[in-house]
């Protein structure tokens, strides 16, 4: 029980300052603590929908001007989420950890090469192509444990023009519509574990509360470093965890 406390707070931290539903950092730990893959995400899915449900909350105030794009292509999210239940009752769990290692190299690349401004202009979207962009992350996203924000931070920010505080408020927001639909999915599936993802769900929300804060007090460029640096270590444990 400790053990799990212990990993909503750091989960929690890590969801409210980086921005992300903190799946591909509960899941390793899970992973090294002995969960199965399909165990693991089932538990940070749950935990996802207290941290990035709190973690927009505290949000809003300073990111209330891209929560349009986000409640659209956090629609798309959902109905891809929706998929998720099907897909983890018929993968193996090999598959789901090398798509997760493989998301991540992708969303190292694209952010170290990522503008650390924050005087940005965004460029006009287009509805549709926000919403297509939540649907194929909701689907894949809410496969592998992960709220989807570590693939949308860097598409909002390389193809679409956002600085990278404001891409992961919205990121977070998005988790928000992809883990409600995955955790709906999965549950119909028979794959939740209630139990765990409650305790490790209600004690994320103490580690949400100050990582939010100081995400407000660190300036944009080590901000960036940070982000990079967590990336690369939780792709160090997955790469450990196999082999």
């Amino acid at each position: 029980m400790f053990d799990l406390i212990s990993f909503g707070v750091l989960t929690g931290f890590i969801s409210g300052f980086f921005g992300v539903g903190g799946g591909m950092v509960l899941v390793p730990m899970l992973l090294l603590s002995g969960f199965l893959m399909k165990e693991a995400v089932a538990i940070s899915i749950m935990q996802m929908v207290f941290s990035s449900s709190y973690g927009s909350f505290l949000n809003y105030k300073k990111a209330a001007n891209v929560l349009k794009d986000g409640l659209i292509i956090g629609i798309g999210g959902s109905v891809g989420g929706l998929q998720s239940g099907y897909i983890i009752s018929n993968v193996s769990n090999e598959f789901l950890q090398y798509l997760f290692i493989i998301i991540l190299i992708f969303s190292i690349v694209k952010i170290f090469y990522s503008p650390s401004n924050e005087d940005t202009t965004t460029k006009s979207k287009n509805k549709f192509l926000l919403f297509v962009i939540g649907f194929c992350i909701g689907i894949i996203a809410m496969s592998i444990g992960v709220g989807g924000s570590i693939m949308l931070t860097p598409i909002l920010i390389a193809f679409m023009n956002y600085d990278l505080k404001s891409a992961t408020a919205l990121g977070l927001f998005f988790v928000i519509f992809s883990s409600v639909a995955g955790f709906i999915s999965i549950s119909l599936h028979g794959q939740m574990l209630y139990a765990e993802g409650l305790t490790i769900g209600l004690s994320s929300l103490i580690g949400v509360y100050f990582g939010i804060k100081l995400k407000h007090i660190v300036k944009t460029s080590s901000y960036k470093k940070y982000i990079l640096i967590m990336y690369v270590c939780i792709l160090a444990m997955m790469i450990y965890k196999m082999y």
